[in-house]
């Protein structure tokens, strides 16, 4: 997909949590409550982690150079490893940091009833980005499962926001539960422990972005419907099979395929060229994304 469904969810995202950050922080000045300076330190990250996103995207329409010749696509995923990273270090170890303390060395809530306010504000605002990024999302999604959306897209921008908004709606859910114990109580624990849920669910998310971001900078191949599509296109006509394929994402929006096809025997050279040129042309109407195309004519030599 081109990048103008991502750059809406970033948008929506940016602007929420942006807000969020800003009203956290005074909730936490008011209340002195750990999960709401855990929660502002999230959105604060959040915050970062969309202008990276955005700076990720314009990064990547550089034209090639004869350094890069295949481009800047890739930037992409290395923003989003950033992304992951930040959400890791800033999000999760401070929050569990911060929980733990709170725990071992617990302190009274003030004001409890204006971080309740602020974080039912804050689940809206958050669920306004989050519905944002599910429309974009199932534009391209397809027919598989949302988890298997986020394993398989190579478009980094949205399973990133995805995952960071269910992230931030359920850390608001924990800081609304670890305030309002602490209040019903009467024992700030509570409070602390609320600050570590959200610490180590931000880990969790923070790990499997890693993990995904890091495929993708090393490079994955097309989806199984894609590469199936590919090898169904490529034969036809004098192509009688391909003998083998390779491929891979240079960037979210171009797919490099390589592949030696087997061709009829005894075709004249401009027969060739027509077939090689005709198999291409099928490629690029089915598979769009596949923008860089290398075949290679070969006789089959398969024993039968």
């Amino acid at each position: 997909m081109s990048a103008g469904g991502g750059t809406k969810a970033i948008l929506a995202a940016l602007a929420a949590n942006a807000g969020i950050a800003v009203a956290k922080f005074v909730g936490f000045l008011f209340t002195g409550s750990s999960s709401m300076l855990a929660e502002s330190v999230h959105s604060l990250a959040d915050t970062s982690n969309q202008g990276l996103l955005l700076l990720g995207q314009r990064s990547s329409r550089r034209r090639a150079t004869r350094e890069h010749p295949f481009g800047f696509g890739r930037d992409r995923y290395f923003y989003s490893f950033v992304v992951a990273l930040m959400l890791f270090t800033l999000g999760s170890a401070f929050a569990l940091y911060e929980g733990i303390h709170k725990v071992q060395h617990p302190e009274p809530l003030s004001a409890p009833l204006v971080a309740v306010l602020i974080l039912v504000v804050a689940i809206g605002l958050e669920a306004y980005s989050f519905v944002t990024a599910m429309g974009e999302s199932r534009k391209i999604k397809g027919d598989v499962t949302w988890w298997g959306f986020i394993r398989q897209s190579r478009t980094p921008e949205l399973p990133v926001v995805l995952l960071e908004d269910t992230g931030a709606l359920f850390g608001l859910l924990f800081a609304l539960i670890g305030v309002g114990l602490s209040e019903v109580t009467g024992d700030p624990v509570w409070d602390g422990i609320g600050t570590i849920m959200i610490g180590t669910l931000l880990g969790v998310i923070a790990i499997i972005l890693i993990v995904e971001m890091k495929s993708l900078l090393i490079g994955e191949g097309a989806t199984d419907a894609q590469l199936e599509a590919i090898v169904a296109e490529l034969t036809g006509g004098d192509v009688e099979r391909v003998i083998h394929i390779r491929t891979q994402y240079l960037g979210p929006d171009e797919l490099l395929v390589a592949a030696k096809l087997a061709l009829a025997p005894n075709l004249e050279l401009s027969r060739v060229a027509f077939a090689i040129d005709e198999a291409e042309a099928r490629v690029r109407a089915k598979v769009p994304v596949a923008r860089l195309i290398y075949l290679e004519p070969d006789l089959d030599r398969q024993i039968a």
